[in-house]
């Protein structure tokens, strides 16, 4: 490690006191909510039990769901560790509420680069749009909802699901607050009170003390490999809102007749219950991680999406290098001071469901988890470097003088 990345690190860390604070209290009314949940529902040594085969009568499985429900202000749950990814949660609410003739409207723009395929943005023999089913999109006007287009459409049009994606993905727009979020469901029910409103509520969880459903959403969706499965959650994902919405989403993912009351829980109840015991406090730690990274790499010269005393709606944090090698070096840094494989070199390359390659540092002991320290970025302009997660501070504060460490060091060497 570089003396001199040090020194500024601490010197700017001084400078984060009232911020962390208000991080903490945050995070301490989180963990007063989940301890609330644990203790209502009466969470016992029985529930971490193991089921297997068809999954029948998994007390510890349908007491999650309640706990969840609970924590997120939600009428039912289904938290399950058959759902693979975010993505492929909301793959399953999507084709749990739409059909044939019916409209998928987002209105926070293009969705996520996955969610193309499966809407039918790109071509895909199994997509939504196969299935007869249509779709339109509203972009945000200067980092907000365009409320104006939104109630026009709405008025003219009928629309089955409104699609709000909470954080930015692979974009320069800012993540939206539960605040943006409240005012635009608010607009929206003056002009249907039937149209669903799901929103992907993927790395915003335990960020704020309030969720989308809080704010009148019908139903959200998210992973337990970001904020809720608090690092320890080996897999899986949640659809939580409507109880009769949730019941269409678990029936697809099941088969109709049988829904909620089929899925083995293979064992692993007791790392679901207890990553989601830590998540608040794991949460902090990412929100600290992001805004020491946002503090020091301004002070550095680079620009940076969200400010580190910007209001926050999510746990990533970009770095906009504008330069595709000091992008890839900045990754490779955060994967030398990862716990696991930080001896290997992360490079671009394909991924699944994206069009650009992708350069992807996540030394997590869990595949492809957001809520450890990771960094990535598709390998297109501006050369964004998304940031996100670290267990623990002390952690994300080492990963962060390390990758800079790094990227100085073999920006140096190619000069010589």
């Amino acid at each position: 490690m570089k003396e001199e990345i040090i020194r500024i690190v601490n010197e700017e860390e001084q400078n984060l006191k009232d911020i962390f604070a208000k991080v903490n209290e945050n995070s301490f009314c989180n963990s007063k909510k989940v301890l609330d949940a644990f203790h209502k529902y009466k969470i016992s040594e029985s529930h971490f039990g193991k089921t297997t085969g068809y999954g029948y009568n998994d007390i510890g499985r349908d007491a999650i769901e309640k706990v969840f429900s609970y924590v997120l202000d939600a009428e039912d749950a289904l938290v399950r560790t058959q759902f693979i990814s975010g993505s492929h949660a909301l793959t399953v609410c999507l084709f749990a509420l739409l059909r044939p003739n019916d409209t998928l409207l987002s209105i926070t723009g293009l969705p996520y680069d996955t969610l193309h395929e499966v809407i039918g943005i790109k071509k895909n023999k199994s997509s939504l749009a196969t299935y007869g089913v249509k779709y339109k999109q509203i972009d945000l006007v200067d980092n907000d909802f365009d409320v104006d287009t939104i109630k026009k459409v709405l008025k003219e049009e009928k629309i089955k699901v409104i699609a709000i994606q909470r954080s930015k993905g692979y974009s320069t727009r800012k993540s939206l607050t539960i605040a943006k979020l409240e005012r635009v469901i608010k607009e929206i029910r003056t002009v249907s009170r039937d149209v669903i409103i799901m929103v992907d509520n993927c790395y915003c969880e335990f960020v704020e003390t309030k969720t989308p459903l809080t704010v009148g959403a019908d139903i959200i969706v998210g992973s337990l490999i970001k904020n809720l499965g608090g690092g320890l959650a080996s897999n899986g994902g949640y659809i939580a809102g409507r109880k009769d919405l949730v019941e269409l989403a678990a029936e697809r993912l099941s088969l109709p007749g049988e829904g909620k009351e089929v899925g083995p829980s293979l064992g692993l109840n007791k790392e679901l219950l207890q990553g989601l015991y830590f998540a608040p406090s794991v949460v902090a730690s990412a929100l600290k991680t992001a805004i020491l990274t946002a503090k020091v790499l301004e002070k550095l010269g680079y620009d940076v999406e969200p400010k580190y005393n910007a209001e926050r709606a999510d746990i990533v944090q970009n770095i906009i290098f504008k330069d595709k090698e000091k992008l890839i070096k900045y990754c490779g840094g955060i994967q030398v001071g990862s716990a696991i494989d930080a001896f290997a070199l992360p490079i671009p390359s394909y991924m699944p469901g994206y069009d650009d390659d992708v350069i992807m540092a996540s030394g997590s002991f869990v595949q492809g988890s957001s809520i450890e320290l990771s960094c990535d970025g598709p390998i297109r302009e501006p050369y964004i470097a998304y940031q996100q997660g670290s267990l623990t501070y002390e952690y994300g504060k080492i990963g962060l003088i390390t990758a800079l460490s790094y990227m100085e060091e073999e920006c140096t060497q190619e000069k010589k």
